[in-house]
C-alpha cells in the first residue's frame, strides 16, 4: 500500500518559517526564507521566497512541495546550486503563468506534474501565485 501524500503546508505554518535558513540537499548554506507565494485561487502556499547571499542578495522561488521545516531550518530537496540559479522574483508582485512555468522547468517539474500542470492550463498573462498579504 502506497503511503499517501502529505497534506499541503498552510500559509500560517509557512510564516513561521519566515527568517530561517534553508538547507539544500548538498549543504547547509541556501539562504534564508523571506516569504512565499499562495496560488491565486486556493490560498495554498506554492513557493517560498528565499534570499541567496548575506548582503542585498537576489530573491528567487523554492518549490514549497519540496520543502519540510522544523528546529529553526528548512530543508529542501534540490541542490544549492540549483537554487542559486534559479529565476529571480519579487515578492511584492504576483507571478504570472509564464514566469511560474519557467520557474517549474528550472526545477524540473515538467508540465505534467505538480506544480506546472496545475498552472499550464491557465490563461496566458493570469496571476497565478500571490504574494502574501501585509499584515
Amino acid at each position: 500500500m502506497a503511503d499517501a501524500p502529505a497534506p499541503p503546508l498552510q500559509a500560517a505554518e509557512v510564516d513561521g518559517w519566515l527568517g530561517w535558513e534553508i538547507d539544500p540537499i548538498d549543504s547547509a548554506d541556501g539562504g534564508q526564507v523571506r516569504g512565499y507565494f499562495s496560488d491565486a485561487g486556493s490560498g495554498e502556499p506554492t513557493w517560498l521566497v528565499v534570499k541567496l547571499g548575506r548582503f542585498g542578495g537576489r530573491l528567487v522561488a523554492v518549490p514549497m512541495r519540496s520543502c519540510a521545516g522544523g528546529g529553526g531550518r528548512v530543508w529542501v530537496a534540490h541542490e544549492r546550486s540549483v537554487i542559486r540559479s534559479a529565476p529571480v522574483v519579487d515578492p511584492t508582485c504576483p507571478l504570472l503563468r509564464e514566469h511560474e512555468l519557467a520557474i517549474c522547468e528550472h526545477f524540473g517539474i515538467g508540465e505534467g506534474s505538480g506544480r506546472a500542470a496545475e498552472v499550464y492550463g491557465r490563461p496566458e498573462g493570469a496571476a497565478t501565485s500571490l504574494p502574501p498579504s501585509p499584515a
